[in-house]
């Protein structure tokens, strides 16, 4: 059984999927100090409480991709089936169904780095926002200066020579 996660590394294991942010159920169980047998036993006896919303299947797909981004084997040993995934809800049911104080305190502190995720995110947006609108109006400022560089640039040449009269005949 791997030792648990340090609170600070939970961020780290939240992974984006559908559109939804969750956590690996072998992530999960080795969290929780069980292993992932025994949790996915506990989700299997308890279907009704785990809607698609809380957690879900990976397709073989999905497996590939996660598989070739964290560079793990898939010729030895590994899995016989698809891993499931728990979203911040699922996490939260995953500790009611096992029932440990350890269970409990872990889904505690995963639910908070799922809070600090969505605020990253959310802070990330809003500062693209806030990007984005400095980029306007840095365009229109440039725009306005180069038209104003334009109708001065006559004005910076020298002036022309003023026609003399000819001397003589």
């Amino acid at each position: 059984m791997a030792s648990p996660q340090p609170v600070h590394d939970l961020g780290q294991l939240i992974l984006t999927l559908r559109g939804q942010r969750v956590i690996l159920d072998s992530d999960l169980a080795a969290l929780y100090d069980v292993p992932t047998k025994a949790l996915n036993q506990a989700v299997k006896r308890n279907e009704d409480r785990f809607p698609t919303e809380f957690a879900f299947q990976l397709a073989r797909e999905e497996v590939a991709i996660l598989r070739s981004q964290f560079v793990t084997s898939s010729s030895h040993g590994g899995r016989r089936f698809l891993p499931y995934v728990f979203t911040e809800h699922g996490v939260l049911m995953a500790a009611n169904v096992l029932n440990s104080a350890r269970a409990v305190a872990v889904s505690v502190a995963l639910v908070k780095a799922f809070v600090r995720v969505r605020e990253l995110l959310a802070t990330n947006q809003s500062v693209a926002k806030r990007l984005t609108e400095a980029e306007k109006t840095l365009m229109l400022h440039d725009s306005a200066l180069r038209d104003i560089y334009q109708r001065i640039q006559p004005l910076l040449q020298p002036p022309p020579e003023p026609l003399r009269k000819k001397i003589g005949f």
